[in-house]
């Protein structure tokens, strides 16, 4: 996995503006903050990212995949204020489930998730080397 950073460009904060990588895709679908039982426990925004977070990792485990494989994350937040407001708490939750590593990334804010509950929805992308 090669990340892609054009010489001169300003380095990105939290994530990568491109990557690079061969081997077997493994695509997880979007993770919301429920846990195993489609239950939510929380309702706070950095709560329910940690559980998605969680939620990824454990599918990426099925496919002897782990965090250090995804290339591409997308996250799909309800409010975007809420979003920027919880950056600190955020960051705490990747750093614990996903750790250092910064993959390509995009955040979106939606009208409305499928889950009315859900405050965020995260996929992924990963790349597992052969």
């Amino acid at each position: 996995m090669d990340i892609l950073q054009p010489p001169g460009w300003a380095r990105p904060r939290g994530y990568s503006n491109g990557i690079s990588a061969s081997g077997r895709t493994v695509c997880v679908s979007g993770m919301v903050g429920w846990d195993a039982q489609c239950a939510f426990q929380t309702d706070d925004f950095a709560g329910q990212v940690r559980q998605a977070l969680q939620n990824i990792v454990e599918v990426l485990t099925e496919a002897n995949a782990r965090p250090e494989h995804i290339v591409r994350m997308t996250w799909y937040v309800i409010d975007k204020k809420e979003y920027v407001g919880a950056y600190k708490e955020v960051g705490e939750a990747y750093r614990d489930i996903i750790g250092r590593h910064y993959p390509t990334m995009t955040a979106v804010q939606v009208a409305g998730l499928i889950e009315d509950r859900a405050r965020v929805e995260i996929e992924v992308t990963a790349i597992v080397p052969e």
